[in-house]
């Protein structure tokens, strides 16, 4: 990293989120201190804590449980140093934020907002363009089967209905259904990549000409979900 970036400015994040076990205390503390005695740089350290951490909605399990451990990993950044913990599931877990604001010796922490983001973005979509957002509903729900292999969700398809079968003003109140939000959350790479012919975008351009053309409501949008993040920890 440094030698082919050698020219640019850089961060390191170890991630280990993504296991199938839950990082233990010893974990975390091993692989920081090999990481000190190999001279690597890194500004954060995501470890997967206890509980569900689904993506692209609230947490789901004992928020005390949560916190004990949190408090725990916490610990073992002080000991060795002012690294972050990183939450790499962290968007919209709003029932953590409280608890991780209570520990006003914490130190830094990163919590990232990028997947429900994009679902700021689809809600613009949904307002502004139905007939674009009723395409990709459906196309997620179809991809759903496939692209939750990589993600830990838990949507139940049942709950979702045919884009036809929902009106216009009822597409906008599908951000609050955990399902639907799943299904739209995990078929982002297949929306934004997915080729008619493997020559022009099905989806891409059609969404970003949307939030080009409804910019105020898209930062309007996006400075609310922002804030919803960061108020907790005022």
């Amino acid at each position: 990293m440094q030698e082919k970036y050698s020219s640019r400015k850089y961060e390191v994040e170890i991630s280990i989120d993504e296991t199938n076990t839950h990082t233990t205390p010893f974990d975390h503390f091993f692989i920081v201190n090999e990481l000190r005695r190999l001279k690597i740089d890194f500004v954060s350290i995501a470890p997967h804590f206890v509980g569900g951490f689904e993506k692209g909605i609230d947490y789901k399990d004992d928020i005390n449980k949560f916190a004990d451990n949190f408090k725990i990993h916490s610990t073992v950044v002080k000991h060795f140093g002012n690294y972050k913990l990183s939450f790499h599931s962290g968007s919209d877990k709003f029932k953590i934020y409280k608890k991780v604001a209570e520990f006003k010796d914490r130190g830094p922490i990163h919590i990232k907002t990028a997947g429900t983001s994009y679902l700021v973005a689809l809600n613009v979509v949904a307002i502004k363009d139905p007939g674009l957002f009723r395409e990709i509903l459906d196309f997620s729900v179809e991809e759903y089967k496939i692209e939750r292999e990589s993600y830990h969700v838990s949507a139940n398809l049942d709950e979702i209905r045919k884009s036809v079968k929902y009106s216009d003003e009822e597409l906008p109140e599908l951000f609050f259904n955990d399902s639907v939000r799943q299904v739209l959350h995990v078929a982002f790479g297949k929306i934004l990549t997915e080729k008619n012919s493997g020559v022009k975008f099905i989806f891409k351009d059609r969404i970003k000409n949307c939030l080009m053309v409804n910019e105020d409501l898209h930062y309007k949008l996006l400075v609310e979900h922002f804030d919803k993040h960061l108020n907790p920890f005022k």
